[in-house]
């Protein structure tokens, strides 16, 4: 019963009373008496007035230099109500943010987002000013996307942050952000970041109805809202970007895409991403193109490695032996002749083991993290291959596969699946099983249309003008010729 009230007072239709002490009582009800929220009251030219902060959440130097300090320094005569306000609002207090409300719904929200809200007896109205001041994290350099040209800022916790950082690149009158809230209990800020003269209208409108089916009560990051972005492939083929620096972010704005940003993460959301965009980075546009070409050769190497090299060397040797050179067999026999299992069995216990060593650096603490990595590694590794669990050369087979797993980290989490798929294919069916398999997920990413553009575009339908930033790299004064945004891409709605 207590939860029932309590949500229909910060109802947005519920107004501010025109009484001061029946607002602060609303104020306590809806805010549960936290201790947290803290109440000012005062006389001011004759009339009652109350300051109420959010501990925490509010700058206290601003505080008192921009509202306590100057209402404390006001010498005049008593005013009316009306007329103190019209002071209040005009003259006295004059902030950067500064808004006006009259519903009890926004003056908490504002109150809890670092806002300082004055009520005044006699007045129907709640002035709002924005002295936000909660701790963050500084601009440093991002963690999960290294480069070694360019800039070192990354995006941080807080969304405003974000949106200058983003502001300092795109200094154009075309760069739009849009903000919203959503989460019906957490009320988490995000932004939609775009340029108008360069995305398309029907993308900008899909994502807008995204945003408004997202009916989740608590959003802590945005891997809670990525998959209202994600389209029918999202489960194995990511539809929706991550990215963590806003110069990259920039250059997909530049391209045509939506930009979300959300308070509280440094990973923003970029919509639509193609199958070719894990393969690219920032590096590959500061440094010479045939560099680049050669990196972006290796990275799709590396790529195709980690996805198929575990399965097809179960399926060869359990099933095409042949196809090995003769002394590589007879290796590869004195190696497995302890084993007690299967290849496909030892294949899948040993990742499945590299998998508990990988998760288990990750979430342990730094200092012993990279020990059991390494070191859990090394031992585990020669004790099961002295035991004769496994064979020697099936441990260089994960090794080398989950070290090319490292050079394109955007899709980690699809490729440990899919190698897994290939394995159990590769085990039962040889490689015949690989190949159906490949072919059909082959068939499945090109069917993929991300908002109206094919996922794997511009490789399928093939765009040759699209293709100087494919795979090969032309140079600045070729690729300035012409922008190429999504919306014009082959194939694209």
């Amino acid at each position: 019963m207590r939860e029932e009230s309590v949500h229909s007072a910060i109802s947005p239709e519920i107004l501010i009373s025109a009484s001061l002490d029946s607002n602060l009582q609303n104020i306590q009800l809806i805010t549960g008496n936290s201790s947290d929220v803290i109440i000012k009251n005062g006389v001011l030219c004759g009339n009652r007035i109350s300051v109420l902060t959010c501990e925490g959440m509010t700058s206290t130097d601003t505080l008192a230099e921009l509202i306590y300090n100057k209402l404390n320094s006001v010498n005049e005569e008593d005013f009316s109500a009306k007329a103190l306000w019209e002071r209040l609002r005009g003259e006295w207090l004059i902030a950067a943010e500064e808004h006006e409300t009259n519903t009890l719904g926004e003056l908490v929200l504002k109150l809890q987002s670092g806002f300082a809200v004055i009520l005044v007896e006699g007045i129907s109205s709640a002035l709002l000013i924005g002295i936000q001041g909660y701790k963050s994290r500084g601009v440093d350099e991002p963690s999960s996307e290294l480069n070694v040209r360019g800039s070192r800022e990354g995006f941080t916790e807080v969304i405003r942050t974000n949106m200058s950082l983003i502001r300092r690149r795109i200094k154009s009158p075309t760069l739009v952000f849009e903000m919203q809230t959503i989460g019906e209990r957490s009320n988490t800020d995000i932004c939609l970041c775009y340029i108008s003269d360069k995305v398309s209208p029907e993308i900008l409108e899909n994502v807008r109805k995204r945003v408004k089916s997202i009916n989740l009560n608590t959003i802590l990051e945005s891997g809670y809202i990525q998959p209202y972005f994600e389209g029918r492939g999202g489960w194995f083929f990511s539809e929706c970007g991550t990215c963590e620096r806003p110069d990259s972010f920039a250059a997909k704005l530049y391209e045509g895409r939506v930009g979300i940003l959300v308070d509280g993460t440094p990973f923003a959301l970029t919509v639509p991403y193609l199958f070719i965009e894990s393969f690219q980075t920032l590096d590959d546009y500061s440094q010479q193109p045939f560099y680049a070409f050669f990196i972006r050769v290796v990275r799709m190497f590396a790529y195709f490695i980690t996805l198929f090299l575990p399965g097809a060397y179960v399926a060869i040797a359990s099933y095409n032996p042949e196809m090995l050179p003769s002394q590589l067999i007879l290796n590869l026999a004195s190696a497995e002749q302890t084993a007690p299992y299967s290849l496909m069995v030892e294949c899948l216990f040993i990742h499945f083991m590299y998998e508990i060593l990988r998760e288990a650096g990750i979430r342990l603490p730094r200092p012993i993290g990279h020990a059991i990595g390494v070191v859990g590694g090394i031992v585990i590794g020669d004790i099961t291959v002295n035991a004769g669990l496994v064979g020697a050369p099936m441990v260089l087979v994960v090794a080398l596969s989950g070290l090319c797993s490292f050079v394109v980290p955007n899709m980690y989490e699809k490729t440990v699946i899919l190698r897994f798929l290939y394995i159990i294919a590769g085990g039962i069916f040889g490689l015949f099983g690989i190949t159906l398999l490949a072919g059909a997920v082959t068939i499945k990413m090109c069917s993929l249309s991300t908002y109206g553009v094919p996922y794997m575009s511009p490789i399928s339908p093939f765009s040759p003008k699209s293709m100087r930033d494919m795979l090969v790299r032309v140079g600045w004064k070729k690729m300035a010729k012409n922008d190429v945004v999504l919306q014009n891409l082959n194939g694209a709605d």
